[in-house]
């Protein structure tokens, strides 16, 4: 008999979350032991459930699904996350893949790819659909800032001081200062103020 996979699905609209819910009863093989309508509760509801795969959506409150993802994956990097958006823009895809999600796909995908691309993630394969992948290619390259980056980037947005993101993220304020000096040889920015103010121009970030 299969492994059963645990599954944690993270959305912020009821009626997605149920009809993917109900697609998944019917797997033998697939269970939903969770269900989050916003990031803050996807993590720690992963932290707490510790699921094979977290199907997440990019556009949701309290912490979107780049947000989100980040932290899952520092606090397990096993877990595979699932990207399943009604599209936002390429840059928020190609932003959440870049923080190491497995896969993604759009809600309009079928039932049996929905559930395929959870089987082969759980399996450590990296599922892109074909619609995300055209756009990603079709979409100019954005500066490229990396998983920690973003979270330093991501909390000087939010105005915390240098001694504050380092106790957040559980670094020191001098490796805030480098990322902070390369955060800013990226974005070619001069400033916190500028790079906030370019970053979120460009939507590698939210406000």
């Amino acid at each position: 008999m299969k492994p059963i996979i645990k599954v944690v699905l993270a959305d912020d609209h009821l009626v997605v979350r149920m009809g993917i819910a109900a697609i998944l009863s019917l797997e033998r093989d697939i269970a939903v032991v969770g269900e989050a309508d916003n990031g803050e509760d996807a993590i720690r509801l992963t932290r707490e459930l510790k699921p094979d795969v977290v199907v997440m959506d990019i556009m949701m409150p309290r912490k979107n699904g780049v947000e989100a993802t980040i932290e899952i994956l520092r606090e397990n990097p096993a877990v595979k996350v699932l990207a399943l958006t009604t599209f936002g823009t390429s840059q928020d895809i190609r932003q959440l893949l870049e923080a190491g999600a497995a896969g993604a796909l759009l809600k309009t995908s079928s039932q049996d790819e929905i559930v395929s691309a959870i089987r082969e993630v759980a399996c450590g394969k990296h599922v892109v659909s074909k619609e995300i992948e055209n756009s990603l290619r079709a979409a100019p390259a954005l500066p490229r800032l990396s998983a920690r980056q973003l979270e330093v980037l991501n909390l000087v947005a939010k105005g915390f001081a240098n001694h504050d993101v380092a106790r957040i993220l559980g670094i020191s304020v001098n490796s805030v200062k480098d990322h902070l000096k390369n955060i800013y040889a990226v974005l070619g920015a001069s400033s916190r103020t500028e790079a906030t103010s370019i970053a979120l121009n460009l939507e590698l970030i939210t406000a």
